[in-house]
Formats: C-alpha cells, structure tokens, sequence
C-alpha cells in the first residue's frame, strides 16, 4: 500500500466518503487516513462514522500536493536526492532530445554529485538555461559548428590550395 501522492482525479466531488471508503480509493492505510483528519482533513459533522464531503477531500489533496512542489528558476535543475532545485556543478549540462521538440536537461549536483534533470522544450530552452553551458548531441548542432567531418568523407586541399571533398 502507501501512495506518495494519491491521485486526487479518482474523488468523485458529489459524494461522501468514510475513512475507510478512502483508504481503499487511494490505495492509503486507514491511519493515514485519520492522519489527515487530524493534520486539516474536515469531516461534515463530528458524529459517526466520519464523512468527508468529495470536494473537501479532493480540494484537501491538491493543497497538499501543490505545497511540496518547487519551482526552478532559469538555470536550475531538480536535485531528487538534495529535494530541491540546484545549479549544476560547473554550469554545465547535457541535453537529451527525447522527442523534436522535448529533452531533458542532465546535470551533476554540486551537493551529492547525484544526476539532477530538468524537462524542458528545445523552444523554451534559451529562457530555462540562464547561465548554462548546455552540450547538445552532434545531430542537433548547425553543420558548420561540426569540428569533425563525416565518416564517408574528408576534406582535402587539391593543387590550387581550394578545399574539396572526396569520397572514400
């Protein structure tokens, strides 16, 4: 059992629930339950059993789960073991196109030199990175940035010192 975060899309606003209607809906022990009885959780009336509106709960569930999150700033990765956002150790990170238009920004913690990652759209990336020294794979780098020539070819000086390109 034990979600982290349950799923406040599967409370139904219109119904009541007990304690233990929402240990099973959640996937949560009843004592967490109660837990957030205790913690702010309100009920409709202090008789038993215990009824929790539908809207209360979901209302009390995105509350909950909207103050854990923190927002990074431009040049900021989230470090999961440190729990909070990071600069990366030497202003360096790699980007990892996982579709045309999506990646991941990959880094190390300067903390717990543990990885530390950002998703983030290759349109958006210029206002995300700050001060970032970002490295892109060779195939989204602008050909004439390209320090190596293709494999099945190679530049070559001909006899009036012009460069040209022969095939192998």
């Amino acid at each position: 059992m034990g979600k982290r975060h349950p799923n406040h899309r599967l409370v139904k606003v219109h119904r009541n629930y007990t304690v233990d209607e929402i240990a099973e809906l959640l996937g949560v022990h009843k004592n967490t339950v109660r837990n957030w009885l205790r913690s702010g959780l309100d009920t409709i009336d202090s008789r038993r059993p215990m009824l929790v509106l539908g809207r209360t709960l979901k209302a009390f569930l995105q509350l909950r789960r909207q103050k854990n999150k923190q927002q990074c700033n431009p040049g900021e990765l989230y470090c999961v073991r440190c729990r909070v956002p990071r600069t990366p150790a030497g202003n360096m990170a790699d980007y990892y196109p996982d579709t045309e238009k999506v990646g991941n920004l990959v880094a190390i913690c300067p903390v717990c030199n543990s990885i530390i990652n950002r998703r983030v759209s290759l349109a958006k990336i210029g206002a995300v990175s700050g001060d970032l020294e970002i490295t892109f794979p060779e195939e989204l780098q602008h050909i004439g940035k390209i320090s190596k020539p293709t494999v099945n070819s190679y530049f070559r000086k001909d006899g009036s010192g012009h460069e040209e390109i022969q095939s192998r």
